[in-house]
């Protein structure tokens, strides 16, 4: 479904990606761990479209990508719900998830709600309520909900699990899992990574701007490099 080949992007002479591989087949669930500031969010930007790549490809469902604007990736199918949320707090949860609907005006829209609402109870409760009111937890439930309401194919998460508390943490990497049963290929971009590694069917480690490591992630999770720098163990 997604591949990424030499992949290359800097902030001004400062090369922050030094040549990015990887790939992702449709319906799987794909994380890149490592630490803060290793380029995993710059990535996920590449792909998609809010930042400028220097060199190499972007291939998503066998077209290339690399010049394409945001809002049409958007539109072929290539979604992210970013670091931070970024839900707009002056509006409510209900006009937070229909700006997530904006390429559409069928009436599948409210079916999609509908949907994201039993995917989150809680936002149905609160819809009429201002999104900055919502708990940290639910504000990133409103991310990811807003994100499906642009119908992807292939979903990028961008550390879905910063700042929330373990019970929440859990409830977040659930969700991750049933996009399984969405039919929805995930690429997950995480600190976090034994809940990373423990949802994901393969795994790459990223490093100052490098894939450093990549495989099956239950091997990931068995090395002892990954053990010892990520795991604490």
């Amino acid at each position: 479904m997604l591949t990424v080949e030499g992949l290359r992007s800097r902030y001004g002479r400062i090369e922050a990606l030094h040549g990015i591989d990887l790939h992702i087949d449709s319906g799987e669930i794909v994380t890149i761990v490592g630490a803060n500031g290793a380029g995993k969010t710059t990535l996920l930007r590449c792909l998609s479209g809010l930042q400028p790549i220097s060199a190499g490809q972007i291939i998503f469902r066998g077209e290339a990508l690399a010049t394409t604007p945001a809002y049409k990736r958007l539109k072929r199918g290539l979604a992210q719900s970013p670091e931070g949320r970024q839900i707009f707090t002056n509006l409510t949860v209900e006009e937070n998830l229909r700006l997530g609907a904006f390429l559409f005006t069928d009436d599948r829209v409210d079916r999609d709600m509908e949907n994201a609402f039993q995917m989150f109870p809680i936002l149905k409760e609160k819809r009429n309520l201002a999104a900055g009111g919502l708990s940290g937890g639910q504000q990133q439930m409103l991310a990811i909900a807003r994100a499906l309401m642009g119908r992807p194919s292939c979903l990028l998460l961008d550390e879905p699990s910063m700042g929330l508390a373990p019970i929440l943490v859990q409830q977040i990497f659930d969700v991750v899992k049933s996009m399984r049963d969405l039919k929805v290929t995930v690429l997950l971009v995480e600190q976090n990574a034994f809940g990373a590694l423990s949802v994901a069917d393969r795994g790459y480690v990223m490093e100052t701007g490098k894939i450093t490591m990549e495989g099956p992630a239950s091997d990931l999770l068995a090395d002892p490099r990954i053990r010892e720098a990520y795991l604490g163990i």
